[in-house]
């Protein structure tokens, strides 16, 4: 990963643009082609350093229920337990913990009455019963940022160009 990548990485976590193209624009700023962001992000993918590009919604402002849950999963049916798991639209996060409840995970259903079922469907499914689920009492954390503090070099950044090719003047 060279300082163009981490200047990429920087601007897709904390300055995504919310327009019709955002990887022009992305590119723009980094002054690069939109094929060379497109590379790049392919390539960070590719070696498990980006995992997804999507927006972080507050769910509960959306009207959905969460829950962070836990269970107590004995270790010969750990592989099927996180497996039903994984597949999960609503699941966020799913761990596993050296402790009693060996395994925890968030899940967001669209009301309290599917989250439930969602919960009352993997215990039939796997077996494993008493779930627990937890509500949020305080969010202490809700964004994550993991920032570069190099900036590009120079000779890795061309002048940035408009639509034409012609050189770009800051606004």
């Amino acid at each position: 990963m060279d300082a163009l990548d981490k200047h990429l990485l920087n601007l897709l976590q904390t300055d995504f643009p919310l327009e019709a193209e955002p990887f022009r624009a992305v590119a723009e700023k980094l002054g690069i082609s939109e094929d060379e962001v497109l590379r790049r992000i392919s390539s960070l993918k590719d070696e498990g350093v980006i995992r997804r590009i999507g927006a972080v919604l507050d769910s509960a402002r959306l009207g959905f229920a969460s829950r962070l849950c836990a269970a107590r999963v004995p270790e010969e049916r750990v592989p099927l337990f996180v497996g039903r798991v994984n597949v999960l639209p609503g699941v966020t996060h799913n761990y596993g913990r050296s402790h009693a409840c060996n395994i925890w995970f968030t899940l967001i259903a669209p009301s309290e009455e599917e989250l439930e079922g969602t919960i009352e469907r993997l215990s039939e499914e796997t077996g494993i019963e008493n779930i627990m689920t937890f509500r949020a009492a305080r969010t202490f954390k809700i964004d994550a940022k993991f920032l570069f503090d190099e900036p590009p070099p120079e000779e890795e950044t061309p002048p940035a160009q408009d639509w034409e090719g012609r050189p770009s003047t800051p606004s």
